[in-house]
């Protein structure tokens, strides 16, 4: 483990992980970067009519937060941007991850330049203990070009959400963004982690601009995309995938499950405010290292009642040996997977 601490008095924290074989709700702050004639800046939202009364109902930000606040959303950070730029989106990145606050940001625009720099910003505010992850979509119905775009981004940190979809009202296909907003109210209204998101159903939405065939739906999910269809009238989300499918140049799907780093966006940082909150002015002694750990039990084991992880182990609580003024806390766990499928075999006689 690189071990990445400041001298300023607090919790740090880091993680890895490896693939393993064979074995109420929290309001979340989601942020909003698309065009529309505002003055540029960062507008905090608790509804959409204060979202329509900034941005009016047919700007991209304004389209963005309606269909947001239909999935679920709570409290929108939102930056208008005036024009589809890589500068534009950076000046916005910068003012929504100031505030530490979003759990997840989408960005309208379809850009790779303007996607990759989204990545690098939600990378760069967990590697700070500010956990978020990016939505992007795209128009194309392209599985080379989704699944392309998708290994641009590799990230675990990163869901690329396609096909285009149709939304209430409008006659045109609405744009990829517009599912990713969809989706992204949906995972702050979302109270357990590690529930798959497998048939979710994003209201607000009437179509899919594209139906897959199987073979190109498993082209997409090992390929990075989360992929939406329609059944029975409703669109829904057919399974949720990060576009991290490879660690350097091999294929790796640790992380392309996105209820695995939504596991570890709970775990870690409830672990991290409860240690800050209970031991902010503390002795680095045995006697402390040992209510650390308690605290930590607690945590943990809260979290296998509610079944967000399977375990836990090697638990650890050290001074370190450089430092003695800091604490190092260590510890395993197993979150639970979502059941994506069911092989029925039959064995009949007659």
């Amino acid at each position: 483990m690189s071990l990445v601490y400041h001298e300023r008095p607090g919790v740090y924290s880091s993680y890895d992980a490896s693939s393993v074989i064979g074995r109420g709700t929290t309001e979340r702050v989601i942020a909003l970067v698309g065009q529309a004639e505002a003055k540029a800046g960062l507008y905090r939202l608790h509804s959409y009519s204060e979202a329509k009364e900034a941005f009016g109902e047919a700007s991209e930000l304004g389209r963005m937060a309606k269909i947001a606040y239909q999935n679920g959303a709570g409290t929108v950070l939102a930056s208008p941007v005036a024009a589809d730029a890589l500068a534009d989106y950076q000046a916005a990145f910068a003012l929504i991850f100031a505030e530490k606050e979003a759990s997840f940001c989408v960005a309208a625009s379809s850009l790779e330049t303007v996607q990759k720099t989204l990545r690098d910003a939600v990378e760069a505010a967990s590697a700070q203990n500010a956990e978020c992850i990016g939505l992007v979509g795209l128009s194309t119905p392209s599985v080379k070009d989704l699944t392309d775009r998708a290994a641009v981004l590799n990230s675990e940190r990163m869901v690329l959400v396609a096909p285009d979809v149709y939304v209430w009202g409008e006659t045109e296909a609405a744009g990829g963004f517009m599912a990713a907003s969809a989706l992204a109210g949906v995972l702050t209204d979302q109270s357990d982690p590690a529930l798959p998101l497998n048939g979710q159903v994003l209201y607000g939405v009437t179509g899919v601009s594209a139906v897959y065939e199987d073979t190109q739906i498993d082209a997409l999910v090992t390929g990075g995309v989360t992929a939406l269809e329609c059944w029975g009238g409703k669109v829904s989300v057919m399974r949720g995938i990060t576009t991290r499918t490879k660690t350097g140049q091999t294929q790796d799907a640790t992380f392309r499950e996105l209820g695995t780093i939504l596991v570890i966006d709970d775990v870690i940082p409830a672990i991290r405010k409860s240690l800050r909150t209970k031991f902010a002015r503390a002795k680095n002694n045995v006697l402390t290292r040992n209510a650390i750990r308690s605290q930590v039990i607690v945590e943990l084991e809260d979290r296998i009642e509610r079944e967000i992880i399977e375990g836990y182990d090697n638990l650890t609580v050290t001074a370190l040996e450089s430092d003695p003024t800091t604490c190092l806390v260590e510890f395993e766990f197993t979150v639970v997977h979502g059941l994506n499928r069911i092989f029925l075999t039959a064995h009949i006689s007659v």
